[in-house]
């Protein structure tokens, strides 16, 4: 497969940017001007003040001798930086890998992506067509090289196309300056009479290496295909992405479901192929109006289980906001772990994987609450129930001990017992009441004592006898005596709540 790469050119980007937020310049002739050695320097000009022979780097005083009512604004370089940015991403529709060419281009690869459009021409003229009606003007060029798509976006045709292959041919006509090369060096060319690439692309290296230096052959190598140029992307490119165009613009939340699971369907497979499963993913859609609106879903575990997944996302689908319409899809997968193929293999099979059905639950809760709202708890060996509970930093954290079974536990323990006032009839009798905020349970059943030592090797304290207690509406608890029965000292706990 051939690399493929789009070059577009914004001729007046930072004049159309100042159109498209004031309106009302469209018709008028102003330019964007800048202090530069104790005097305002013109540095873009609309295109009605190029016209008139206002070109950039014209002083601003000249300027206005030919047109006097000129508007002069103060050019805001940042802002033209962050806006090439904001458009190289409403580019990532087109293409995963968008870079920006300051001062006014961006550089697409385009390598697998066309054929979505149905061929390079729809591709082209849809980016143009689009950038368009936003207000911008553009040259767009394609080719094999990075190189040759500059030269042809900058010195071709509005719309240019060269073949694969091609790209010698396409430059021989095009003057030195189509290669990116310094104004100094193609200045020399031609005074030597230099005018075009033709004249010298053939000629020995080492001359040409003498006369103008290295930057000629490199960027001769770059645009002709002979050296790799690398751009830098403005997004990370995602190993785990897929993406679904679509012919007409989505905006019923039905057809949101069917692109994504049309993606999950994709993205699981070779999840699959690969042993992998995701931890997060984002699903994103880039709608008309050049607005893009997202949801995400996070896993307890490593999963590619498409309809679990799905169910996750499901969940958030209504929060999109499709406006005029999506008009392209994309699910990408940040984080990814390795999948145990083993408990991958039994995925559909009904019971013979509790651990994974477990933290199916989880990740739906977790989708619907959100992950704050789950923990995990672990024994830990100790006495006092207090102690005996740990939090897990992770649910994957494995159990120092095994937890204790032969005795019932509370489901709700208090991480701090609280002073309840109890009626017994005998010492080592259960209690007959207890009032517990200011509210009497009346006890129908209990059972005990049982006795639970102080751990003394950690602090000095007396031992403490439990009860488990029922009350007269079959609600139960856990109650405590600390010590010893003591007719002028009789201190009841209560420690936790059998819902």
């Amino acid at each position: 497969m051939h690399l493929r790469f789009a070059s577009i050119w914004f001729r007046h980007l930072a004049t159309d940017w100042e159109t498209i937020r004031q309106p009302e310049l469209k018709d008028q002739q102003f330019v964007l001007a800048a202090p530069e050695r104790n005097r305002m320097v013109v540095k873009a000009a609309s295109q009605q003040a190029q016209d008139n022979g206002i070109e950039p780097e014209m002083v601003v005083a000249d300027a206005r001798a030919i047109f006097p009512d000129l508007e002069v604004i103060n050019e805001k370089p940042e802002e033209i930086t962050t806006l090439l940015i904001s458009l190289a991403e409403w580019c990532i529709r087109y293409s995963p890998i968008v870079a920006i060419d300051p001062p006014d281009g961006l550089i697409l690869n385009i390598t697998g992506c066309t054929h979505l459009w149905k061929g390079e021409e729809n591709y082209l003229a849809e980016i143009a067509g689009k950038l368009g009606k936003q207000g911008y003007q553009v040259r767009v060029g394609i080719a094999d090289t990075i190189g040759a798509a500059w030269a042809m976006a900058h010195f071709g045709a509005a719309k240019s196309i060269v073949p694969p292959d091609h790209q010698v041919n396409a430059l021989l006509s095009l003057p030195p300056a189509a290669l990116r090369i310094e104004p100094a060096i193609v200045e020399k060319l031609h005074k030597l009479g230099l005018y075009q690439i033709r004249n010298f692309i053939h000629m020995p290296r080492p001359v040409l290496r003498r006369r103008f230096g290295q930057q000629l052959l490199d960027r001769l190598d770059q645009a002709t295909g002979h050296a790799l140029e690398i751009i830098e992307p403005v997004q990370p490119i995602v190993p785990y992405q897929e993406r679904l165009p679509c012919m007409e613009p989505i905006v019923t939340a039905t057809g949101i479901a069917i692109a994504l699971k049309i993606l999950l369907k994709k993205l699981c497979k070779r999840f699959l192929k690969e042993g992998k499963g995701l931890r997060k993913a984002i699903f994103k859609g880039y709608r008309v109006d050049g607005k893009i609106v997202q949801i995400d879903i996070v896993t307890n575990c490593a999963s590619n289980h498409r309809e679990h997944l799905f169910k996750l996302f499901e969940l958030k689908i209504q929060t999109l906001r499709p406006a005029l319409g999506i008009e392209l899809f994309v699910i990408e997968a940040p984080e990814v772990e390795d999948v145990d193929p083993v408990q991958e293999s039994i995925w559909n099979i009904s019971g013979e994987n509790d651990r994974v059905t477990l933290m199916e639950l989880l990740d739906r809760l977790a989708g619907r609450a959100g992950m704050q709202v789950i923990r995990r708890f672990l024994p830990v060996e100790h006495y006092w129930p207090e102690r005996s509970v740990s939090e897990a930093a992770s649910l994957k954290d494995p159990m120092p001990t095994p937890w204790r079974t032969d005795r019932f536990r509370p489901v709700q323990l208090l991480a701090i017992p609280e002073k309840v006032f109890v009626t017994s009839m005998l010492p080592d009798y259960p209690p007959i009441l207890f009032n517990y905020r200011g509210k009497v349970h009346m006890i129908r059943k209990a059972d005990g004592p049982e006795r639970i030592e102080s751990e003394w090797w950690l602090e000095e304290g007396e031992h403490r006898d439990y009860y488990c207690v029922e009350d007269q509406h079959g609600a139960r608890y856990w109650i405590f005596r600390l010590g010893h029965y003591e007719e002028d000292k009789r201190i009841w706990f209560i420690h936790g709540f059998f819902v």
